[in-house]
């Protein structure tokens, strides 16, 4: 059997490869006017200073744009249409914002190009997020054109270390409960006004699900036996699984357990509203872009956003995590006032939680649970005990872990 680490590293795209750095499995698209010629020569054909830059972009987007940055794979239609719409954005305002006369070749873009348009990002006062994402689609776009390493990291151009470092642990509990919601009534009415999406909002609650991943929820067709879902004996925690994947982050497969009341009542009322053995909980009436628009409307109209009651729909899977923490460790999660939890227990049920949350590490349960608290000796509380421990802003400087999803 071959060795997992060889493997894994095997689909880290290597740094010297020609222009776009394919594999065989992962050729770009060929018009049928470029058959038998190379990227090279396609884009030779474009002269820079004569073809218009515009032009040009757009020739790499139809070449490149399905390739991972670093990894031989594709990556999604979302994130083909983000990058895309973010590249054909930036070389426009390059002239509008940026206070070029003339727009360069993609192939000619320069440091001061991307110097102008982070000090545009810096006034307009954009997220840490959205300009560590801007600059990766830019370093997606140089490495289309053999130039790996040319966009430089943040502090290149001048950033600050709080204007590019992400938020990656929960500073406070974005749970619905947190926010003094009153979690059965809200379902309840949301669902009298729409059934689909109260089902969505129910399987978000009691199974971790993302928003996509709730719409595009087929009950019938996700529950399993254990034995089906090919875990190991000593993870089995009940006879019934749910699997999750479709619109998962990444594709990444997992199996949420049918342990609690709470998870069963919620299969059996997504049952009633996908109806079909092969059905979905969107409305069967309208496509997966509708059903998404629409979910994001039912909860405004109900006030679900951060400025109106402080949470979203996304508050309900933090609820869930958080709860399953406090489950697995009998304590507190950190966010929500408690800790320092043996750092054992604190483990086993970051993992759990992350699983759940279908994540790969135990760190990247901090997004919903907060920091991992230190030693030093401070009152804990139990999960039966919300009265006692910390403030959740307690660990604000803990080192950052994994982006929430």
């Amino acid at each position: 059997m071959s060795d997992p680490s060889v493997r894994s590293a095997s689909r880290r795209r290597l740094q010297g490869s020609p222009v776009g750095g394919r594999s065989s499995r992962h050729q770009p698209v060929r018009r049928q006017e470029w058959a038998g010629l190379s990227t090279n020569e396609i884009l030779a054909r474009q002269k820079p200073g004569a073809a218009p830059p515009l032009r040009v972009l757009e020739i790499l987007l139809t070449l490149f744009n399905a390739q991972h940055t670093a990894l031989e794979k594709t990556v999604s239609h979302k994130t083909r249409h983000e990058r895309a719409m973010f590249l054909r954005r930036f070389f426009r305002d390059l002239k509008t914002k940026g206070g070029f006369k003339t727009l360069p070749d993609p192939r000619n873009l320069g440091h001061r190009h991307i110097q102008a348009m982070v000090d545009v990002w810096r006034r307009e006062h954009l997220a840490p997020a959205t300009i560590q994402t801007y600059l990766s689609f830019l370093r997606g776009l140089a490495m289309w054109l053999g130039k790996h390493g040319f966009v430089r990291g943040p502090a290149y151009y001048g950033l600050e270390i709080e204007e590019y470092r992400r938020r990656e642990v929960a500073l406070r509990d974005k749970s619905w409960s947190a926010q003094g919601i009153d979690i059965e009534d809200m379902l309840t009415r949301i669902a009298t006004y729409d059934r689909h999406v109260g089902a969505q909002l129910r399987v978000i609650l009691a199974l971790g699900l993302r928003r996509k991943e709730a719409v595009m929820f087929r009950p019938f067709a996700s529950a399993m036996s254990f034995d089906e879902t090919g875990l190991p004996d000593p993870e089995r925690q009940a006879d019934r699984y749910v699997r999750i994947k479709a619109g998962s982050k990444g594709g990444r497969e997992r199996f949420v357990p049918l342990d609690y009341p709470e998870r069963h009542a919620a299969m059996a009322l997504a049952e009633t509203v996908a109806v079909h053995l092969d059905g979905h909980l969107g409305d069967p009436a309208k496509t997966l872009e509708q059903n998404l628009r629409r979910f994001s409307y039912v909860l405004a109209k109900f006030g679900l956003k951060f400025r109106e009651l402080g949470a979203t729909g996304h508050g309900l899977r933090h609820e869930m995590l958080n709860n399953a923490y406090e489950g697995a460790s009998g304590y507190l999660s950190p966010v929500r006032g408690g800790g320092p939890v043996p750092p054992d227990i604190d483990h086993a049920a970051r993992l759990q939680v992350a699983k759940l949350a279908g994540h790969g590490r135990a760190k990247a349960s901090g997004a919903y649970l907060g920091a991992v608290l230190g030693k030093r000796r401070r009152p804990s509380a139990r999960a039966g005990d919300r009265s006692g421990g910390s403030s959740p802003d307690a660990d604000e400087n803990a080192p950052p872990d994994v982006p929430p999803a």
